[in-house]
């Protein structure tokens, strides 16, 4: 594993974001792992040790989530500096074509970018998000995301982690790893959560209403992987089956897992590798 980061320019100012990659640095098969909402790049080292055999893998942290910087203008969280800082990125890496896997919020990103003109995305894998995100979902992130609250110890903020996190059945110690990289201890000593509680700013912006993504899902032209926790209620079955009708469109559904599947098994990377090197 390898580390790397890049300044990037936003509405208000740099921001420095960084990523850990896997696989040989000269290998022109790049795969981008991007993360939800409040994780960060190391979600996928399980699936990105797996793939470095045949990709050079980058895991970003996009900005306000892990090793990466935080906005000083919290308006600015969101999907046009996401898509500019991959651009960015990308760029640093000489890669001008990429497969993409997203999961939430990081699958949402790899959607709009596959949708746009002369896209550098090749194949897509949507991991538990769709062309729709329901107003549902939306509300039940809403009360818990962007609390600025502290643990008196790691343990008790994967407990907490857990409470909100039906990713399936994995290990103790998967997630161990999966809150040990989402945690910071502040000057007092105790234990917080690594993300801004500033990414809350668009859900206080107005009513939660279904965030409809048909215009850039429609627009999305290469083939797609849509994998689905059987329990999510992000992308529902009836989301799923819509988004399954379109050509070149394949679906997959991990059992025991809500939102979202972490691609942290055999059975989960099998199948999205197989997807990726068809």
């Amino acid at each position: 594993m390898r580390e790397g980061s890049v300044k990037c320019l936003g509405p208000h100012g740099f921001h420095r974001m960084r990523w850990v990659e896997w696989g040989d640095r000269d290998n022109p098969r790049v795969l981008v792992c991007a993360h939800g909402l409040t994780r960060c790049g190391r979600d996928f080292d399980y699936f990105a040790e797996r793939m470095a055999d045949a990709y050079r893998v980058v895991c970003p942290d996009i900005v306000g989530r892990g090793r990466s910087d935080w906005l000083a203008d919290k308006s600015d969280y969101g999907y046009p500096v996401y898509c500019a800082d991959m651009a960015t990125m990308l760029a640093a890496l000489g890669a001008e074509s990429v497969d993409w896997v997203g999961t939430s919020m990081g699958g949402i990103l790899g959607m709009v970018l596959a949708a746009q003109p002369r896209t550098v995305v090749g194949r897509l894998v949507l991991n538990d998000v769709g062309c729709v995100v329901p107003k549902a979902a939306l509300e039940r992130i809403a009360t818990y995301v962007g609390r600025d609250v502290s643990f008196d110890s790691l343990e008790a903020l994967e407990i907490a982690m857990m409470a909100v996190s039906p990713f399936g059945k994995l290990t103790a110690a998967q997630w161990g790893h999966l809150a040990i990289h989402v945690a910071r201890r502040d000057e007092a000593g105790r234990w917080r959560f690594r993300y801004d509680p500033g990414i809350a700013e668009p859900f206080k912006a107005g009513p939660l209403a279904d965030f409809d993504l048909r215009p850039f899902w429609q627009a999305v032209r290469g083939p797609v992987l849509v994998v689905r926790g059987a329990h999510s209620d992000l992308l529902t079955p009836e989301i799923h089956a819509e988004m399954l009708a379109r050509p070149g469109t394949e679906g997959l559904v991990v059992p025991d897992a809500g939102h979202a599947p972490m691609l942290m098994d055999a059975a989960q990377v099998a199948a999205v590798r197989a997807f990726l090197l068809a």
